[in-house]
């Protein structure tokens, strides 16, 4: 309201005033009419002061607004750019919620839930209570008679957990210059038991994933630069194709460009010495030994390519296998190194094939979670012979229907041990085929069933075998 309106509001009021103060003696004798009159001089006074407060608390508002309109416009002008949402349907993280980073950071939390229920018979002995090729299929733990095994068949053995379930953490950071960095960090619950299945059936929270990136570089551990997560066929098993997979996370610095990767990864190598009992005629079952005393970090290179038809990469390996040990003597090294490729292949819009193949002497302890070791040692000569392997699996995938699909895959890997050095019992082969079945029966809920037979042999010719019928429930988030 303005002034000249507020000054004509008052006129009326100041003419009423004057014309009661005209007449005092109407102060003694006042008339019905003249009591209404004062009436109505006492409420126009108390509807000017009203109007005179609506002014003010009106200016206060329009002066909040405007703080308001510039507040939100600048805000506006430093958050970068939101991708559009589909119509009907709500962002569910529209600015950050980690308040220590810099504007514009993004924070996600993904991974599942799942459950296994495994029934599990071996022909050559029987896998120990607690050992962890009870809970996922390990081809090095396969019984073989006079290797762990007492060549007699085990009963059906039933086994569920749900350990395997996991969950990740991240952040993500694009720059007005576009420069990007971000990290995540991923746990599951394969870890060591804290309880047993009396009561608790409690598992220690194990590291997958920890690492950051800016633009190109990558530090921390996740999957090696040698291997293909992506290839890997889907399983009801924790990892499938175990016998002829690439399998290792581990520590390492990474630079990519376009589809060139190449890194410097943690170095381990393993090694097997066997000893031989002149009086029995027999060798002792090796164990293998784990050492970290490398100075130089695995080199891995890999180039990969993808499009409307698949994936497809070859990678190599070129690595340093060291023992030194003070206490033993042992003083030996040895350069050791492979090279591998494989894809996958979309034969169509229901059909796909995966496949990997792997040859090299001395990089054991990267496939089927070390199924048995990187070399041989030769104590009498301190001397290390790496171990020749060759890996593979192939796996179809089949799609019936978006809700129901099937998997068959075949995964082999053969071992070239220096039977004088590590005896006749270490492994030589491992194979196993599996067929499963996946039905969805809606958005991140997955049930699967699976049958899997696998075999071990052992370099004196003896054989092995394992039998699983496994279920699983997953749900992802």
């Amino acid at each position: 309201m303005s002034t000249h309106l507020l000054k004509t509001a008052r006129r009326p009021l100041a003419a009423a005033v004057f014309v009661a103060l005209l007449v005092p003696g109407m102060a003694f004798a006042q008339t019905a009419k003249e009591r209404a009159l004062e009436s109505r001089v006492a409420e126009l006074e108390r509807q000017v002061q009203l109007l005179l407060s609506a002014q003010q608390q009106q200016q206060g508002v329009i002066t909040q607004t405007q703080n308001d309109v510039v507040q939100v416009r600048a805000a506006q002008a430093e958050r970068p750019a939101v991708a559009a949402v589909p119509a009907g349907k709500q962002p569910i993280q529209v600015t950050s919620i980690t308040p220590g980073s810099t504007p514009g950071t993004t924070f996600k939390f993904g991974g599942f839930i799942k459950a296994d229920f495994l029934a599990t018979r071996t022909g050559d002995g029987q896998l120990a209570d607690d050992a962890t090729g009870r809970s996922l299929y390990l081809p090095g733990q396969t019984p073989v008679a006079g290797a762990g095994g007492t060549g007699k068949a085990s009963d059906v053995d039933y086994n569920a957990h749900a350990k395997f379930s996991r969950f990740n953490l991240g952040v993500d950071h694009v720059a007005e210059n576009g420069d990007k960095a971000g990290a995540l960090v991923e746990m599951d619950f394969f870890g060591n038991s804290l309880g047993n299945q009396t009561a608790t059936n409690t598992y220690g929270v194990t590291l997958r994933h920890a690492y950051m990136y800016w633009n190109k570089w990558l530090a921390g551990q996740t999957w090696s630069n040698f291997m293909d997560a992506g290839a890997i066929p889907e399983a009801v098993d924790f990892v499938g194709p175990t016998d002829g997979v690439l399998f290792v996370r581990q520590a390492q610095i990474r630079y990519t460009s376009g589809g060139l990767s190449v890194a410097l990864e943690n170095p381990e190598t393993t090694s097997l010495t066997g000893t031989f009992n002149p009086v029995t005629g027999k060798w002792n079952v090796p164990a293998v030994a784990n050492s970290d005393r490398g100075s130089l970090p695995d080199l891995t290179v890999r180039y990969g390519w993808k499009g409307d038809w698949g994936t497809f990469g070859v990678a190599g390996l070129v690595r340093q296998l060291k023992l030194d040990n003070q206490l033993t003597g042992a003083d030996a090294s040895k350069v050791a190194g492979g090279v591998t490729l494989g894809g996958k292949w979309v034969m169509g819009d229901s059909d796909s094939l995966h496949y990997q193949l792997t040859g090299g002497e001395g990089i054991s302890r990267y496939i089927g979670l070390g199924i048995t070791a990187d070399s041989g040692y030769d104590a009498i000569r301190d001397e290390i012979d790496p171990t020749g392997v060759v890996a593979a699996y192939v796996g179809w995938r089949h799609a019936f229907s978006p809700k129901l699909r099937t998997n068959l895959i075949y995964a082999r890997s053969d071992y070239d041990n220096n039977a004088s050095i590590t005896g006749d019992l270490v492994t030589k082969s491992v194979q196993s085929i599996r067929g499963n079945v996946f039905y969805t029966p809606m958005p991140k809920v997955d049930i699967g069933a699976e049958l899997m037979y696998g075999e071990r042999e052992i370099e004196n010719g003896k054989k092995g075998d394992i039998s699983r019928l496994q279920f699983t429930t997953k749900y992802s988030f």
